[in-house]
């Protein structure tokens, strides 16, 4: 999931030169086994990274899951079991735990979002609001919660925000350029910041259009006016309960930056048994 190469960088920025403590404590030849705790409800993601680490750490490691990729958990849900030399298990705790943590708390607040809308249509989608070298794997947490992703990079969607119409001069001619333009098989969507802008971009062939920061009565506003022509994506703080009540308005998609950029991490532990 990670390469190598990648791991070795990440596990060398916490090693440096080498674990003081561990060697002068832990003689070299002690082996030893270790859990990896929850200590709050969530959902768990990450697992094949976290073994990728010790198995870098020390090829020796054996590294058990004991619980699935997306399961839901409670305190003292034992995740996962590793058995070998201690040394390298302390030498990949904390990165294996900050991996896990992470991607373990996007996964409990995208699974919160996808739960607050069961019922209805809506479905839960991401955003490029992700940690620098960290993108795949964040996505991948989004998905595991059961979210969607939305587009990866700039290089694999169009979505003409309101710089794009600024500097092209309003969303007709901005979705013009980009639909002239565009490969035949990527839709174009544009992001609208009132009614006005909306009715701009139906003329105008908008693929798919999103509704940024709309009030509640004016998404439902959007939703009647545009009667299921185009997909209806809404954003802007998305809360728990504005991500629902766009639901029920009738909206295709809520994006929701919140779940990269402010996930809080999963609290689990290792504990050397």
């Amino acid at each position: 999931m990670v390469p190598s190469e990648t791991l070795k960088a990440w596990l060398l920025e916490d090693l440096g030169h080498g674990d003081l403590t561990t060697l002068l404590t832990v003689p070299e030849d002690l082996w030893g086994r270790a859990v990896i705790l929850a200590k709050e409800e969530g959902v768990i993601a990450g697992l094949p990274v976290a073994k990728g680490v010790f198995s870098v750490a020390d090829a020796r490691i054996a590294f058990n899951a004991l619980v699935g990729e997306g399961e839901k958990v409670g305190p003292g849900k034992k995740v996962a079991r590793l058995e070998g030399p201690l040394r390298g298990i302390l030498a990949g705790e904390r990165l294996a735990l900050n991996l896990l943590q992470r991607l373990s708390g996007i996964a409990t607040l995208t699974r919160a979002y996808v739960e607050a809308l069961a019922g209805t249509k809506t479905q839960v989608l991401d955003t490029r609001k992700t940690t620098p070298g960290l993108r795949a794997l964040e996505k991948y947490a989004v998905r595991v919660g059961g979210g969607r992703n939305h587009r990866y990079g700039l290089f694999d969607g169009i979505l003409i925000k309101e710089n794009h119409i600024r500097a092209a001069g309003g969303v007709a001619e901005a979705v013009k350029r980009a639909k002239a333009g565009a490969p035949h098989y990527l839709k174009v969507e544009v992001e609208v910041g009132n009614l006005a802008e909306l009715e701009e971009a139906l003329e105008a062939g908008a693929d798919l259009i999103l509704l940024d920061n709309f009030p509640l009565e004016e998404i439902r506003e959007a939703v009647r006016r545009v009667g299921g022509r185009v997909p209806l994506e809404a954003s802007g703080n998305m809360t728990l309960e504005r991500a629902r009540a766009a639901a029920e308005a009738g909206v295709d998609f809520v994006s929701v930056g919140a779940l990269t950029h402010s996930a809080k991490a999963l609290d689990l532990s290792l504990l050397v048994m």
